[in-house]
């Protein structure tokens, strides 16, 4: 058996593998591996083949062989052969051996029927600030140095953490350093970094939050002990009732997902602890530029730069599908989480660094993030108007910041609502998705609902949805119970209406 890689310059850059093997003539072999590339998939249904005087020469053979072959197999309806468009895969030579499977995403699977998406967790993709993206990256390329196209450094471009240090400051209060800034992929990846052995011992957690956050360090074998949530936040007195804890993660600027922010007593409480203790607080700020009906709430590593690991991404302000993140780390953590990354970058790309950069430099994030701070306010008003003329027993809260809410629901009735939902063709997430197994206290029933995602055209409809599943939901639960069939007295035992 032979491999020939055939790069055709005329081909239009395109590359062809093809796996030559078998006994027979130079023609029978490459008519074989043309078939089999297309049977198996590889070559699609209207993929272009390069010319045939291109692929001799490539694989120095006689341009009649390859002429002939593509013949052979236009007769036999594998290719088509047009003046001008040249010789192409048939539209109807579908791959015989390759099974058709549904492609993965990565993202929570949509119910089969499901039509409308409130799940939180993403913003509008169609909102991406695709035009000047694209320019600042023509601009960050052009400026780059040669050692930027070299092995990556684990710490981050030093243009990024620049940027960052200046944007921080100034929009989320943030006290650091270049130097203090290590560049990773997202929150997920700042937990997997700093619990595979920078920090150790079990952690604080809110009650409610992230199933995936908390497999993530159950997987580090790090215990979760969760601490109470109420309107003032996470309940941080309950700290000194852990003495096994040293690390405390907490969404301070708005918790997720119940929405609102830790009151000022509780961030001078949770850093007096982590002073005690010897801790660290561990500050997870996924979407702290948005805000709508509340001053701006600084980070809390602002107050003691020493006691607190800020991470923060692009995940929620631009797109989940460039992994960019960052932590601000305590002097002394810095070489440690170097350490567990690595000599080379492995997670964020170079060009997307040096774009954001100069993304964040030139302006274009502040013009971005004041945009979409102006649409989700107008999201979050129309679902706030829908709910009060088609749900008024619904009570909406968090949503004084953030791309959700949470829509407190009357008691037991979150799986009905959920359920009607999915009969609407509508996904969205229950509340009691997001509490901690070893949770205690009230269990309210709610849901949560990502408004920042659907796309402009399509959300009037989700939330009229939403509205029809909430009447359909709170009139299933007034109706009364039918008696069962055959039952022989079902006078005494029928509960009566809810009134």
């Amino acid at each position: 058996m032979s491999e020939i890689e055939v790069n055709s310059a005329r081909w239009i850059g395109r590359d062809l593998h093809l796996e030559l093997s078998g006994t027979g003539s130079r023609r029978a072999v490459l008519i074989r591996a043309i078939r089999e590339a297309i049977r198996t998939g590889r070559l699609a249904p209207d993929t272009p083949l390069p010319p045939y005087r291109s692929l001799a020469v490539d694989l120095g053979i006689a341009r009649n062989t390859v002429a002939d072959a593509y013949a052979e197999l236009v007769a036999e309806g594998w290719l088509t052969a047009r003046q001008g468009s040249g010789t192409r895969v048939a539209r109807r030579a579908e791959p015989l051996a390759a099974p058709r499977r549904r492609v993965r995403t990565g993202l929570p699977a949509r119910p089969a029927g499901a039509t409308h998406n409130l799940r939180q967790g993403q913003p509008d993709a169609a909102s991406f600030p695709r035009t000047a993206w694209a320019a600042s990256a023509r601009r960050a390329l052009n400026a780059a140095p040669n050692e930027a196209f070299g092995p990556g450094d684990p710490q981050g471009r030093p243009e990024l953490r620049l940027a960052l240090t200046d944007y921080l400051a100034r929009v989320r209060g943030v006290r650091t350093h270049p130097d203090r800034i290590v560049i990773c992929s997202g929150f997920a990846h700042a937990l997997r970094l700093l619990f595979a052995g920078v920090l150790r011992g079990p952690a604080a957690v809110e009650s409610y939050g992230l199933a995936f956050h908390r497999s993530i360090l159950a997987a580090a074998s790090i215990r979760t002990l969760p601490l109470g949530i109420d309107e003032h936040g996470a309940d941080t007195d309950a700290l000194a009732a852990l003495p096994s804890a040293r690390v405390a993660v907490l969404t301070p600027a708005h918790q997720f997902p119940t929405g609102g922010p830790l009151s000022p007593e509780r961030r001078l409480a949770v850093l007096d602890w982590a002073r005690a203790r010897g801790g660290l607080v561990l500050e997870d700020d996924y979407d702290g530029e948005f805000r709508y009906d509340r001053r701006p709430v600084g980070a809390v590593q602002g107050m003691d730069p020493d006691r607190v690991v800020y991470v923060g991404s692009v995940s929620k302000s631009l797109s989940p599908a460039i992994r960019l993140g960052w932590m601000v780390l305590p002097e002394h953590l810095v070489d440690d989480v170097l350490a567990v990354k690595g000599v080379r970058e492995a997670w964020a790309g170079v060009t997307d660094q040096l774009t954001l950069a100069d993304f964040i430099e030139g302006g274009h994030y502040d013009r971005h993030i004041r945009r979409m701070r102006r649409r989700y306010r107008d999201r979050r008003d129309h679902l706030l108007a829908a709910l009060a003329e088609h749900a008024p027993h619904v009570v909406a809260t968090g949503i004084a910041a953030g791309l959700h809410a949470v829509l407190r629901l009357p008691g037991g009735s979150e799986p009905a609502t959920v359920e009607a939902a999915a009969r609407q063709g509508l996904t969205l997430d229950g509340l009691a998705d997001f509490r901690h197994p070893d949770a205690t206290g009230p269990a309210p029933d709610g849901l949560v609902v990502g408004y920042a995602t659907p796309p402009d055209h399509s959300y009037p409809a989700a939330v009229e949805a939403l509205c029809r599943s909430l009447r359909a939901a709170a009139q299933k639960q007034a109706r009364p119970a039918r008696p069962a069939v055959g039952s022989a007295d079902p006078g005494p035992t029928r509960p009566k209406p809810a009134r």
